[in-house]
């Protein structure tokens, strides 16, 4: 009973700690000046602004590992949702929202 616990404990306390080894989880500096917070969110990274106009709101969700992740970007001024993906190098974190993957926009955010 005792080493089963142990055992479910250890499997629990290095899942959360691969997510936070990620290089997409932490605080980014946007394009815009606002600081989005990228935090893990069940099998996800969440993404929400924590200053400027949308503070407070979630404008993305992503999956992944390694530095590149896909899945979903809103453009909070638009309101509106578009297919997204995120790549990290080093300090930079270059997302990109597209419509059919054909009309792309894409910005680069810097790490604080």
């Amino acid at each position: 009973m005792i080493r089963t616990t142990i055992i479910t404990v250890a499997v629990l306390f290095s899942t959360g700690t691969a997510f936070a080894d990620e290089p997409i989880v932490g605080n980014w500096k946007t394009v815009a000046g606002d600081t989005a917070a990228i935090t893990p969110c069940a099998d996800s990274y969440c993404v929400t602004l924590k200053t400027g106009k949308y503070a407070g709101r979630q404008i993305g969700k992503m999956q992944g590992k390694g530095g590149a992740y896909t899945g979903e970007i809103t453009d909070p001024a638009a309101d509106k949702t578009y297919a997204g993906s995120g790549t990290t190098n080093g300090n930079t974190l270059k997302m990109q929202g597209c419509v059919l993957k054909v009309f792309c926009k894409s910005q680069t955010w810097t790490k604080l």
